[in-house]
């Protein structure tokens, strides 16, 4: 598993052991960062289920502002910071001079719970976000819980954009109370799902 684009371009993740971490493939991670590119510079990203860190690193490769991680493996949460510290070593200079103080954060929660949706006080000094990553194991029906969680959440910014990705056989809603799905994409088994807040 690879960095593939930007100024951490061919660093290499560290991977899980076994199959409680399902890393999303490097084929299909290029697919998708191919498409939402042009979002990314100086964006606020949010990687939920975040399992090795690789797409919010991928993220801060290419120019994001800032990456928040959150998941509650602690094995992810090891392998995450990991990699975060793998990615340092290669831009030391763009880490230390950022203009947020922490360009990464990693959160260690149960996502299951509506409760980390609800209380914002972890995030009170971050805005909203830009971009939305949304990972959980396939076939749990965690995608569409924490969709739900999040369409009654203030977390997407008025023009941000959220993917979620889910095994390619399942259907996710094409809209919810506030979020409209507005592209779907497959790459074999992986779907990913792009929604935008209504009327955007």
């Amino acid at each position: 598993m690879r960095i593939i684009s930007g100024y951490a371009r061919g660093l290499r993740l560290k991977s899980p052991q076994g199959q409680a971490i399902r890393p999303t493939s490097d084929r299909a991670r290029e697919a998708l960062f191919n498409i939402i590119d042009h979002r990314i510079q100086d964006a606020l990203v949010l990687d939920l289920f975040a399992g090795t860190g690789a797409f919010g690193i991928e993220a801060l490769s290419r120019g994001a502002r800032q990456s928040t991680f959150v998941d509650n493996s602690p094995n992810a949460i090891i392998l995450i910071k990991k990699n975060l510290q793998l990615f340092q070593k290669t831009l030391p200079n763009r880490i230390v001079s950022h203009s947020l103080p922490q360009p990464a954060s990693v959160i260690k929660y149960d996502l299951r719970r509506e409760s980390f949706f609800i209380n914002n006080a972890w995030k009170s000094t971050t805005p909203f976000f830009d971009l939305i990553f949304l990972d959980p194991p396939y076939e749990k029906g965690l995608s569409l819980q924490t969709l739900t969680f999040l369409d009654k959440s203030d977390f997407l910014t008025e023009s941000g954009l959220l993917i979620a990705e889910e095994r390619s056989e399942v259907e996710l809603p094409d809209s919810l109370s506030t979020l409209t799905m507005v592209d779907r994409r497959k790459y074999g088994d992986t779907g990913f799902w792009f929604y935008r807040k209504h009327n955007h």
